[in-house]
């Protein structure tokens, strides 16, 4: 494989999320454009130390690839401790939530694609900020390649849109957090957003705009001729926003409701 060429087969995933980062770029956007510099800088050196690619950010995230599943966890492990001991120019620390997952997945014009893919970006979304979680099939590659790195069995869990359910390790080693709340997964979070049998296929700009301006509102009104999708719109965006509300998301039947 050359400089910059991206490893095919089989690879490992890490992807990356900045937990509250809309509120803090609310609160303090001007600290916070200085502080994401930084932020990204600390994964990217992280990534490349250890032979990995940066595959694309993804808002205040980053998508990374590696040839080996040990080196991502490795990666994992470097980028939480440089980010604990980064002094932020904020009233609290950056909390990242790191998730890999190994498996095989397409290339197609510099990007990834695949089953593969969507499994590392759910796992990663099950973890909390300052959490490592890495999925079985990371587990089982890696786990003789880590000295002084321990993977902690959390169980199965069922990830959205997900058929298979996923079993996840919590990654420990010295200098990061070792207690964090149930991951946020569909069997963990508080709601009743019914799981959907199939996949909600071309639409998902309109799940990520409608999902948007909830975070910047606290009302949006779905309209359109019956049929058209609103419903299963609605439900989508519940499931999409679910693992970052506290009370987890419900949904509220009112077609029986009158007027009284």
């Amino acid at each position: 494989m050359g400089l910059g060429e991206l490893p095919s087969g089989t690879v490992t995933f890490l992807f990356t999320d900045l937990e509250g980062s809309t509120r803090l770029w609310e609160e303090h956007p001007d600290a916070m454009r200085a502080a994401l510099a930084r932020h990204d800088e600390i994964l990217r050196n992280a990534v490349e130390g250890h032979g990995g690619h940066v595959v694309k950010t993804t808002g205040d995230g980053l998508h990374a690839v590696f040839a080996t599943a040990h080196d991502a966890v490795l990666t994992a492990v470097e980028a939480q401790r440089a980010l604990g001991e980064e002094p932020w120019p904020l009233p609290e620390p950056f909390r990242v939530r790191i998730g890999v997952h190994t498996g095989e997945a397409e290339i197609r014009d510099g990007d990834y694609y695949g089953s593969a893919v969507n499994r590392a970006a759910r796992v990663s979304a099950a973890a909390h900020g300052g959490q490592i979680v890495v999925s079985h099939a990371t587990e089982e590659v890696a786990r003789d390649h880590l000295d002084g790195i321990d993977l902690v069995d959390l169980g199965e869990h069922l990830l959205r849109d997900l058929a298979r359910p996923e079993r996840i390790f919590q990654v420990r080693a010295e200098g990061l957090a070792r207690k964090f709340p149930p991951l946020r997964t569909l069997d963990t979070l508080p709601g009743n957003v019914p799981r959907q049998a199939t996949s909600f296929v071309g639409r998902e700009d309109d799940v990520a705009g409608v999902a948007k301006t909830l975070r910047e509102v606290s009302l949006v009104t779905l309209t359109g001729v019956g049929g058209v999708g609103k419903t299963r719109l609605a439900v989508e965006v519940a499931a999409e926003l679910q693992p970052h509300q506290r009370d987890g998301s419900w949904i509220v039947e009112l077609a029986a409701a009158d007027s009284d």
